[in-house]
């Protein structure tokens, strides 16, 4: 079976990435997975807040609904843990 992962932004938009994910994961812009603590509250972040599945004969799409992560948020997350 063909199996694809998707990102999904707010937007719209939509990127093809290699490797599934979880709810409330952390991703940054291109869909990679990111660890708190954050090195800085200056990036792009997204929260994974929904799985979507569909499936066709002989292929399966999971989609991965993000939505961003606000500035007081990643403040939050950064230097966490030390």
């Amino acid at each position: 079976m063909l199996q694809s992962y998707v990102l999904e932004y707010p937007e719209g938009d939509s990127l093809e990435i290699e490797h599934g994910l979880r709810v409330n994961q952390l991703v940054d812009l291109n869909g990679n997975p990111l660890e708190p603590p954050l090195p800085t509250a200056r990036m792009i972040v997204y929260r994974v807040w929904k799985i979507s599945t569909r499936s066709e004969r002989g292929s399966e799409e999971t989609r991965y609904h993000v939505e961003l992560v606000t500035r007081p948020e990643l403040e939050g997350l950064v230097g966490q843990g030390r």
